[in-house]
C-alpha cells in the first residue's frame, strides 16, 4: 500500500480508500460487506423503532383515552433522545474509537425497547421512548462513519445508501409485524415495541466480533493496530517500510468557519429540511388515513405499509444509481419530487382516499430516492477522520430538531388551519432543501475520503 505522486516520486503511503481499492480482495470485499451488513441492522433497528411507535399509536390511544399533547410527547419522545444521542456520542466515537460506541449504543436499543414494551403508565413510556432514542441517535454518526472508512471509493456511495435503505425496511416492517401481532389484541403494541429488543440483540451478538477503523487508529497514533487490522481484512500484508501518514487533528470549531463550515450548513440544511418533511408526513399517515378508511385498523396499516413500501422502493433506486449518477443530481431531483408532491396535495381540498396514498407514496419515494440516503453519505464525506463522527452527529442532532419540528408542527397546524396549511407549511421546507441542495451540493463520486479533506494540502476542491 504505497502512494505516489505524479512524475512518480514515492511518498509515504497515506491509509485511503484508494488503498482499499488497490488491494480490492475477495477477502475485502467480503469484509465491506460484513461492516455493511452489520451497520444497516442499527438502521434498521433505527427505522422499526422510530416507526413503530406511529403503528402502535392508535392501539396506545384506543387502551389509555390519551390527548393530542400526550400522543405528541410520545411520538416526539425517541426523536428529541435521538438528538442528544447523536451530538454526545458521536464526539465520543471520535474520542474513543467507532467500535466502542459502535457496540455500547446497541446496548440501550435492547434495554430500553424491552423497557418500553412494559410501560405501565403515559411517562414511563416517554422517559423509555427518550432513552431508546439516545442510542437511535447515536448509531447514525457511528454506522455511516464506520462504513465509510472501510469502504473502496468505487462503492462507498452504494454502502453507505444501503445504510439509509435499510431504515425504510425497519419502517416496512413495523407495519407488517404490526398486521401479523393485531390479532393480539391490547398486548399486541407492546408485542411490537418489544420485538425491537429482539431485532437489537441478534444485531448486538454480531457487532462485538467488528475491529475498529484503521482510519481512526492512524490518527490517534496506533500506526501497528492499524496495520494489523488492514492485513486481517484485506489478506495483504502491509510493507513495513511504508508510513502511515497520520491526519491533521482538527479543532471542532473549524466546523463553522471557511470551507467546512460552508460543507456543515449544506449538511445540516438539507438533512433538516428532509426531516421536517417525511417525519411530519409519516409519523402520522396512519392518523391522516384513518378517517378514510372508517377507522378500520387494518386498512388503515395496509394504506400506511404501502406509502412505507414506497418510500422503501425510492431508497433502492436512489441506491442503485448513486455511484453512477453522482450525489449532486441525485438529491437535487429528490427534493424538486418531493416539493412537487406536496404542492399537488396541498392543492387538493377535498382529496380521496386513493389519492391521498398516491400522492403520499410519491412524496416519500422522491425524498428517499435521496435526501432520505445521501444523509448517510454526505456527512462522512466532506468531513476529515479527527472529527467526522462528530461532524456526522452535529448533522444528525439538527436533522432531529426538523424532525421534532415536523412531528410537533403537523398536527397543530391540522387543528388550528387545516391539513391543507400544513402540506403548503412542508412544500416550503422542500423548497428550501431544493436551494441549499443547488446552491451548495458538491459532488464526491469516486474521490477519496482524503481528496476530498480540504484541510489537507494535496486535496482538491470540487
Amino acid at each position: 500500500m504505497t502512494a505516489a505522486q505524479p512524475g512518480g516520486t514515492s511518498t509515504p503511503a497515506v491509509l485511503t480508500t484508494s488503498g482499499f481499492d488497490e488491494v480490492d480482495t475477495p477477502q475485502l470485499r467480503k469484509f465491506q460487506r460484513r461492516v455493511t451488513l452489520l451497520s444497516a441492522g442499527g438502521t434498521f433497528l433505527d427505522g422499526f423503532d422510530l416507526t413503530v411507535i406511529a403503528v402502535a399509536l392508535p392501539m396506545i390511544k384506543e387502551e389509555w383515552h390519551i390527548t393530542a399533547l400526550d400522543q405528541s410527547l410520545i411520538v416526539s419522545a425517541a426523536i428529541i433522545g435521538s438528538l442528544i444521542g447523536a451530538s454526545w456520542l458521536g464526539n465520543l466515537t471520535d474520542k474513543y474509537g467507532r467500535k466502542a460506541m459502535y457496540v455500547v449504543d446497541l446496548l440501550a436499543f435492547v434495554v430500553f425497547a424491552t423497557l418500553t414494551a412494559f410501560a405501565w403508565d403515559i411517562w414511563p413510556l416517554i422517559i423509555f421512548r427518550f432513552l431508546l432514542g439516545v442510542g437511535i441517535g447515536a448509531d447514525y454518526p457511528i454506522s455511516a462513519t464506520l462504513v465509510s472508512e472501510f469502504s473502496s471509493n468505487k462503492r462507498r456511495g452504494q454502502h453507505g445508501t444501503s445504510l439509509a435503505s435499510m431504515w425504510f425496511v425497519g419502517a416496512v416492517a413495523a407495519y407488517v409485524f404490526g398486521l401479523l401481532l393485531a390479532p393480539l389484541g391490547d398486548f399486541a403494541w407492546r408485542a411490537l415495541l418489544l420485538l425491537g429488543a429482539v431485532f437489537a440483540l441478534i444485531v448486538f451478538i454480531f457487532r462485538v466480533k467488528l475491529p475498529e477503523s484503521p482510519r481512526w487508529l492512524v490518527a490517534h497514533g496506533r500506526e501497528t493496530d492499524a496495520r494489523e487490522v488492514l492485513r486481517k481484512v484485506t489478506g495483504v500484508e502491509v510493507d513495513p517500510n511504508v508510513t502511515l501518514e497520520k491526519p491533521p487533528a482538527i479543532p471542532l470549531g473549524q466546523l463553522f468557519s471557511g470551507e467546512l463550515g460552508r460543507r456543515t450548513f449544506f449538511v445540516c440544511g438539507f438533512w433538516f429540511c428532509y426531516a421536517t418533511a417525511y417525519y411530519g408526513i409519516s409519523m402520522y399517515t396512519p392518523t391522516i388515513l384513518a378517517p378514510f378508511t372508517g377507522n378500520d385498523r387494518t386498512l388503515t396499516i395496509i394504506g400506511s405499509g404501502l406509502v412505507a413500501v414506497l418510500g422503501l422502493v425510492g431508497s433502492i433506486i436512489g441506491m442503485n444509481v448513486v455511484d453512477r449518477w453522482g450525489r449532486r443530481p441525485l438529491i437535487i431531483t429528490s427534493f424538486a419530487g418531493l416539493t412537487a408532491s406536496l404542492v399537488i396535495l396541498a392543492l387538493n381540498t377535498d382529496p380521496g382516499l386513493g389519492f391521498l396514498i398516491v400522492m403520499f407514496s410519491t412524496a416519500v419515494l422522491f425524498s428517499n430516492a435521496g435526501g432520505g440516503i445521501l444523509n448517510f453519505v454526505y456527512p462522512t464525506e466532506l468531513f476529515p477522520t479527527s472529527i467526522r463522527a462528530s461532524a456526522a452527529g452535529l448533522a444528525t442532532s439538527v436533522s432531529r430538531i426538523g424532525s421534532i419540528m415536523g412531528v410537533l408542527v403537523f398536527p397543530n397546524f391540522v387543528a388550528l388551519w387545516g391539513a391543507n396549511a400544513a402540506l403548503w407549511f412542508f412544500a416550503a421546507i422542500g423548497l428550501a432543501g431544493l436551494s441549499i441542495c443547488f446552491a451548495l451540493a458538491p459532488e464526491t463520486l469516486h474521490r477519496s475520503l482524503e481528496e476530498l479533506d480540504p484541510t489537507r494540502a494535496d486535496s482538491r476542491h470540487g
